[in-house]
């Protein structure tokens, strides 16, 4: 399990060490790591100590310095990127690694290979040989790679020129839509975003589909929010507790 925590605000991090305390309570085993700003580490081991309480797994902190990869795993990647705001924080690009192209059986059969277990292997990227004796690539019977989904959270951030190459084709944005763009000036002085500030950088970013979070408690209702983002980009919802969304693969 890996928690990723974009900057040190309290209402980003107080969460954690309570999160961390109910899973010991829950003799948890597996490790743990969290990722965090410059800071997460003396943060973590203050709230340890005042608290006095212990851990039943082990859990490594990892400080970031910048906009390097946080982790590369065999399906999926974690990119991080300095945003914008008043103290130091990141973004963060969940990226899966392209799937295999599409498996053609008819091309297979008539190149000679039987289905089973060298079809299996032809999948998985391995040359195989035919019936026949001729060495079969999977490019001869599979379609071209298909890229993986794409997804960004912001964190607490303003506007930033870098933003729209870290984002570029995301299939999903979950951006900072903290005031409406009346008080476009408050966000700003406050490094955040308002609902056209994040539209246009989706929109920059060539994305799909855009999230609005971090609303202001001052607003009740934020469909006013949302008709301003819309205006610009379309295609996007507010953020809401057990909000699910679907993203299909990529063909």
């Amino acid at each position: 399990m890996k928690v990723f925590i974009s900057h040190l605000h309290g209402d980003h991090v107080l969460g954690l060490p309570g999160l961390l305390q109910t899973m010991a309570l829950m003799d948890r085993k597996e490790p743990l790591q969290i990722y965090g700003p410059p800071g997460i580490r003396a943060y973590l081991m203050c709230a340890k100590e005042t608290l006095n309480f212990s851990l039943t797994y082990p859990v490594t902190i990892v400080e970031m310095d910048g906009d390097s990869f946080v982790f590369d795993e065999e399906e999926y990647k974690i990119a991080a990127e300095n945003n914008c705001h008043s103290v130091k924080g990141f973004c963060f690009a969940f990226i899966e690694k392209p799937r295999a192209g599409r498996f053609y059986p008819e091309k297979a059969v008539a190149l000679g290979v039987p289905e089973g277990k060298l079809w299996s292997k032809l999948q998985d990227g391995e040359e195989v040989t035919s019936t026949d004796g001729r060495i079969v690539k999977p490019s001869d019977v599979m379609g071209p790679l298909r890229p993986g989904r794409k997804v960004i959270y912001t964190g607490d951030t303003k506007p930033f020129k870098a933003f729209k190459y870290f984002a570029e084709n995301a299939d999903l944005i979950i951006h900072d839509c903290t005031f409406d763009d009346s008080l476009v000036e408050r966000a700003v002085n406050d490094g955040h975003s308002t609902p056209s500030q994040a539209a246009e950088q989706a929109q920059a970013a060539g994305a799909t589909r855009l999230v609005l979070t971090h609303i202001s408690a001052r607003y009740s209702d934020a469909t006013l929010l949302l008709e301003q983002a819309k205006q610009v980009f379309p295609n996007t919802v507010l953020a809401d507790d057990y909000l699910e969304i679907e993203l299909p693969l990529n063909e």
